[in-house]
């Protein structure tokens, strides 16, 4: 959700009463690179990591309207037009994964959800040729058009037995504890299809929820409930459907947003989340404090340039030649999605991957 909140600086906060932390902030943050504009609205980013080159790596981001697309765009923002796919139907969130396998081959791919059809789109990298032409629907026998409103897509890729998994969040869900529908992606040496797994997640209904992410390592999976907090679950439809924790409920002005994960190792590492019409990121310990994997208490927070930024991706891995600790990227409210070094965003208080 986005309120135009543009004259409202994040310094500003400090008269808000919020958290200790953010009375660390300074500046804001400026990016390194600022992609050329999208048509519509920008919402989401995903970061596809090229194995052979990581300088050729790729960031995808939605442009959301009836008449959407995905846009595709270099490592200093500059739009690929060839690989541009145009055409969808209000295509809110993306997300990428690595490894799925198809016949006798592997292959990478982007799935994003088109909110108008209920449908997820899939496509491989880096060429962006969708797998399974016009996409497939999800939310199937669920009644109401409010229950089929797809917003946010997150993947999962559980490497203990090689299944990977896309979760599928809808705008209005409802509030049973089936909010989060998950599926197992079934894949065939040409195509895919899709095999329901659970329903499960709390919503409180408040607004919205949109934006997850997925930590493949730890094995969980986050979403923003966004006018009460970030909720926990686990990935592995085995383990059960409690959730694990909520956290971040407090010091965000209005709605919680993008999460996104930088990883130090398989462990450790920051979750990152938006305090959307502030124009702040509130930071998190991925691996929560000792003894207590669950409890995730604010570390800082870290004023952009961004404006009421909805969807944010990161990654640790070097991206040469301007990301030698990691690429941190996030939509703005001005049709363009900005590029950031780490170390930029980590400054003093925070850790980079060596």
């Amino acid at each position: 959700m986005k309120l135009h909140l543009l004259g409202f600086g994040a310094l500003a906060l400090l008269s808000l009463g919020c958290s200790p932390g953010a009375k660390e902030l300074s500046a804001p943050i400026k990016p390194l690179f600022v992609s050329g504009q999208v048509i519509h609205d920008t919402d989401d980013p995903a970061i596809w990591i090229n194995p052979d080159n990581p300088s050729q790596s790729l960031v995808i981001g939605t442009d959301k309207d009836q008449d959407g697309a995905l846009y595709v765009f270099d490592l200093e923002g500059k739009t690929i037009d060839s690989l541009v796919v145009r055409n969808l139907q209000r295509p809110n969130n993306v997300d990428v994964a690595y490894g799925l396998k198809m016949g006798e081959r592997r292959m990478d791919f982007a799935v994003t959800g088109e909110r108008f059809t209920s449908k997820l789109r899939f496509y491989s990298l880096p060429d962006m040729k969708e797998i399974h032409p016009g996409g497939v629907e999800v939310y199937v026998g669920e009644t109401g058009d409010m229950y089929r409103d797809l917003m946010g897509v997150a993947v999962y890729h559980d490497q203990t037995n090689d299944k990977h998994y896309v979760f599928a969040g809808r705008k209005n869900g409802p509030t049973d504890g089936t909010y989060l529908w998950q599926y197992e992606i079934i894949a065939s040496d040409s195509t895919l299809d899709l095999a329901l797994v659970r329903k499960f997640g709390k919503y409180s209904g408040q607004k919205e929820i949109e934006a997850i992410a997925v930590d493949n390592e730890l094995g969980y999976v986050y979403y923003s409930d966004e006018g009460v907090g970030v909720r926990k679950y686990h990935a592995d439809p085995a383990k059960g459907n409690d959730e694990l924790a909520l956290f971040a409920t407090e010091g965000f002005t209005l709605d919680h947003e993008g999460i996104s994960i930088y990883k130090l190792n398989d462990k450790e590492g920051y979750i990152l989340v938006s305090n959307q019409e502030a124009n702040l990121f509130h930071v998190f310990p991925r691996e929560g404090e000792s003894g207590d994997p669950h409890s995730h208490k604010l570390i800082t927070t870290i004023a952009t340039s961004t404006i009421s930024s909805d969807g944010s991706e990161v990654t640790s891995t070097t991206l040469p030649p301007h990301y030698p600790k990691g690429l941190f990227v996030a939509m703005s409210d001005d049709k363009t999605f900005q590029f950031y070094r780490w170390e930029d965003l980590a400054g003093d208080k925070l850790k980079s991957k060596e």
